[in-house]
């Protein structure tokens, strides 16, 4: 059985593991790029990789993150999964949830829509509504791009004069204004990540100020979620679509438990320090599974 996974290193710490996980359970990892593949209409093989039919030589495909592009790269792109997965072709995560889960706003509206506990949060494309938000979300805002992941570009804003300069920045580049309340939280999240309807692993993420990203400096801490939690997270999956999914979820000073992103491309290795089995190993039995004989 050959199984592809979509990654832009071969040699990349996740794909490296998986890779190794599949070869021990006798399956052939197939590692290529976007740019490797070809997309042809009119013929018997509609897309190729490096001279392989993916529809009938390829079992399942994980996607890895997709990485920077153009509009027009990044829409091509998905295209391809999305025609591949109408043909039948099992891809983790599917294409339409991966297009919910990587716009924070339309993931966030999701979430929202299928009763699920989330922040506080106005997205505008105008500075002066933007300061209006900042006032209503009371003052003390984080700001994050609309598209983006690991912590990059957000920046938590509590004074008025400084949250203009930002927004007025930000609208001057045409871009959408993300802004979410302010949630103390002890500077830590919970992490889980969820594989075919349940939490597999989880681990609080404890940062040295309020980012609590690993790719910042947190450091990952064993935690055992309670029932109520991991069914939030399969919930929160659910809602997007997501068959593979790392679930951001922040406890509230005040007692609430809000979910701040799911991810559909999630990395796992500060997970991986503090969880005793393979989670690249549980997510290529997974594959395996799921894969067309």
């Amino acid at each position: 059985m050959r199984v592809g996974i979509i990654s832009r290193r071969e040699d990349a710490w996740h794909t490296a593991e998986l890779s190794k996980e599949l070869r021990r359970r006798s399956a052939e990892p197939f590692v290529f790029d976007f740019p490797d593949m070809v997309a042809r209409v009119g013929f018997g093989a509609p897309i190729s990789a490096r001279g392989v039919d993916l529809l009938s030589e390829v079992a399942s495909i994980i996607v890895r993150p997709i990485g920077r592009g153009s509009l027009e790269e990044i829409i091509f792109s998905m295209d391809m999964l999305l025609t591949l997965s109408r043909r039948g072709l099992p891809i983790v995560n599917e294409p339409r949830a991966i297009e919910k889960c990587v716009d924070k706003y339309y993931a966030l509206v999701t979430l929202e829509e299928a009763g699920l506990p989330v922040p506080r949060t106005v997205v505008c494309r105008s500075v002066e509504r933007a300061l209006r938000a900042f006032d209503e979300l009371g003052g003390d805002v984080v700001v994050k791009p609309i598209f983006g992941s690991r912590g990059m570009g957000m920046t938590r804003v509590s004074d008025r004069e400084v949250a203009w300069r930002v927004f007025s920045a930000l609208a001057f580049g045409r871009m959408v204004l993300y802004i979410q309340e302010f949630v103390e939280h002890g500077n830590r999240d919970i992490r889980a990540l969820v594989l075919d309807g349940e939490v597999i692993s989880s681990m609080y993420r404890v940062g040295g100020s309020w980012k609590t990203n690993i790719a910042q400096g947190a450091r990952p801490v064993t935690v055992r979620l309670p029932e109520e939690l991991q069914e939030l997270a399969v919930r929160a999956c659910e809602a997007v679509g997501c068959k593979l999914a790392g679930v951001d979820m922040i406890e509230a000073k005040d007692g609430r438990v809000l979910i701040v992103e799911v991810n559909s491309q999630p990395g796992w290795e500060g997970l991986q320090r503090v969880t005793e089995f393979s989670i690249a190993g549980r997510i290529a039995e997974y594959l395996i599974r799921i894969g067309r004989r």
